[in-house]
């Protein structure tokens, strides 16, 4: 049998196989409140030996796209509730991501006068969806050192505000170009304070981050996840080689529930985090002519991982352990209906025992 198939402590949360579900933006929280139908979507994936939500704004300035769920109200832990309910009634775990997009997102997704914020103001390249259209990046208002310091206070909130409405625990999204991320990255962290320069200043925020959430809800609660040298969002990453594994020694002390690697082609800095990092890693292999599948269920034989992160495969395929273990068939996933939308491509995908019967 597969490594993939047996149990997996994760620091005290027990998990019954390897096959994790991969964060993934759906963009079906019309009101940013968790509705049933996601409840619906979360609960028919429980078999995942750990969920991982899609990005959850910890804040109303950390909404980076539309239609996203939060994690800063009531409204919105009740709704949540909902969903870990109907999780953990079907015999699943799940984590909450929580994403603050930083320069990522756009003034008419946010209310009032509020504006994207990022760790220096540095306009990404491209455009992004924002609700009626396509619209340029605006340029993001630098953090001051207060605020700073409030951005870590509002992740401590929803990493207590996630226990509340009942997750496992957290994920604190370090990697595609989000706020975290803007502070690791030469292109987008040019400030001159504590929070940039030298590589112990540019891993400062997501060290604090990671110790204000693990103070507010245990270590034990709190994952991270890192994308080392991914141009995702107009990244830029010349110094990963040092960054990365200074940030892993700097966090190896609060006893995380694990560390997620999204690979970008570097394996051997992979391997370099794995020896470093003390506690469970999942990775997500770098794949550039496909989607994570069944042909690298060995990366958990070999050791080159804990667990795996599933992302479109698992979208497409609810019941997707049980399709690993008997190698197919797979549902083909939608791109069409990836954001946003109906139940369509969202809680219609069958399960082997629809296939059969």
């Amino acid at each position: 049998m597969s490594t993939a198939f047996e149990p997996l402590d994760l620091a005290g949360t027990e998990l019954p196989n390897r096959i994790v579900m991969s964060p993934m933006t759906r963009s079906r929280a019309y009101d940013t409140v968790p509705t049933p139908v996601m409840a619906e979507y979360y609960a028919q994936r429980a078999s995942a030996g750990l969920i991982i939500t899609e990005g959850i704004q910890p804040s109303v300035i950390g909404q980076g796209y539309p239609f996203t769920p939060g994690l800063h109200s009531d409204e919105q832990v009740e709704g949540w509730r909902g969903v870990t309910d109907a999780v953990h009634a079907a015999g699943g775990r799940i984590f909450a991501q929580l994403m603050h997009g930083g320069r990522i997102g756009h003034p008419s997704l946010l209310p009032g006068d509020l504006h994207p914020v990022g760790a220096s103001a540095v306009r990404p390249a491209g455009q992004l969806f924002a609700g009626e259209g396509m619209v340029d990046f605006e340029t993001p208002r630098e953090l001051t050192g207060a605020e700073v310091e409030a951005t870590i206070a509002d992740f401590a909130t929803a990493a207590r505000n996630a226990v509340e409405a009942g997750f496992d625990g957290i994920e604190l999204h370090g990697a595609n170009g989000y706020l975290l991320h803007q502070f690791l990255a030469d292109n987008t962290n040019l400030r001159t304070d504590e929070w940039g320069g030298s590589v112990e200043n540019r891993i400062r925020f997501v060290v604090e981050v990671v110790r204000a959430t693990s103070e507010a809800i245990g270590g034990r609660r709190v994952g991270l996840r890192i994308s080392p040298f991914a141009s995702y969002n107009d990244i830029v990453e010349g110094s990963a080689d040092e960054v990365y594994p200074a940030l892993v020694d700097a966090i190896n002390p609060f006893g995380l529930a694990y560390l997620h690697i999204g690979e970008s082609g570097e394996r051997a800095l992979t391997l370099e985090l794995r020896k470093r990092f003390t506690g469970t890693v999942i990775l997500n292999p770098f794949t550039p002519d496909g989607v994570t599948g069944p042909d690298h269920l060995p990366l958990l034989d070999d050791g080159t991982a804990d667990a795996l992160s599933f992302g479109a495969l698992f979208l497409a395929n609810p019941d997707l352990p049980a399709r690993l273990r008997t190698g197919g068939p797979f549902n083909t996933p939608d791109p069409s209906t990836y954001f946003g939308g109906t139940e369509k491509g969202y809680v219609d995908y069958p399960a082997l025992t629809s296939v059969n019967a």
